[in-house]
């Protein structure tokens, strides 16, 4: 069986990445440490979403 896993974030709303954060800490409370492979999509997809919801920081260049 082949899966295909999309690189694409899709959030059904814009939360914060400290939203999202506590999420994923949740997620490895739940686990006790240990991931299942259902779990190990599910964080890979919470850490993407955290990613494109957290803060970037500016470039020193860029920076007055």
């Amino acid at each position: 069986m082949l899966h295909i896993m999309s690189t694409t974030v899709e959030s059904s709303s814009e939360r914060s990445a400290d939203e999202v954060n506590e999420e994923i800490r949740a997620l490895w409370r739940r686990s006790g440490g240990t991931l299942s492979v259902e779990q190990r999509e599910e964080y890979r997809r919470l850490v993407l979403e955290w990613a494109a919801a957290a803060p970037q920081p500016v470039p020193a260049a860029c920076a007055p």
